[in-house]
């Protein structure tokens, strides 16, 4: 079914913020609901399922005692990019939490997103990541079992993706002291 806001003629009609205009609006939107800005327009944040929040404290969980100096770890914390302002599950980025006091980091080193029930709606972000100069961005399919590993970003897209499963190890390109096992990652799940 074609959504409304495929239609050109609903399109062109929809009327986009800036990232400063954004940061004017309340953290949450008239309806109670937190919303982040995806290329000038104002979503609201889909609710998170136990797995997905389940999944992501465990990222965390697994990644943290592997940042090494220099890098920090953000969890649901915005990036701002050129006309976005996603709230990746866990980006890393380099530097100390205290240098983002005024403003937030504009790229990553590592973006990682869970995909429970919008997988193909996070493979979408893969653009606005790779444009913003993301070194890496990983999407995590907990249902499948896998991660989808996206490097090399040139202009808008990344030159290579790759998906890990069983007892592949992921190894950072970007960030070489983050490795990752799947099957460590999935481990709660069998």
């Amino acid at each position: 079914m074609l959504s409304v806001l495929d239609e050109p003629a609903f399109r062109q009609r929809v009327s986009r913020l800036s990232i400063k205009e954004y940061h004017q609006l309340g953290e949450y939107n008239e309806n109670g609901k937190r919303t982040e800005l995806i290329r000038g327009i104002v979503i609201e944040k889909m609710s998170k399922s136990p797995l997905h929040g389940t999944i992501a404290s465990l990222l965390q969980d697994l990644l943290t005692p592997r940042i090494p100096m220099g890098f920090c770890i953000r969890r649901e914390e915005p990036l701002t990019l050129r006309d976005s302002e996603p709230e990746p599950d866990l980006a890393v980025v380099a530097g100390q939490r205290r240098d983002f006091l005024a403003a937030h980091p504009t790229t990553a080193a590592l973006v990682i997103e869970v995909a429970v029930s919008s997988p193909d709606a996070d493979r979408a972000l893969a653009e606005i990541y790779a444009e913003a100069g993301v070194g890496e961005y990983w999407v995590v399919l907990p249902q499948e079992r896998l991660i989808e590993v996206y490097r090399h970003p040139e202009g808008s897209r990344y030159r290579e993706m790759r998906t890990y499963s069983g007892n592949e190890v992921v190894t950072s390109e970007t960030v070489a002291e983050v490795r990752l096992a799947v099957s460590e990652l999935y481990a709660p799940l069998n």
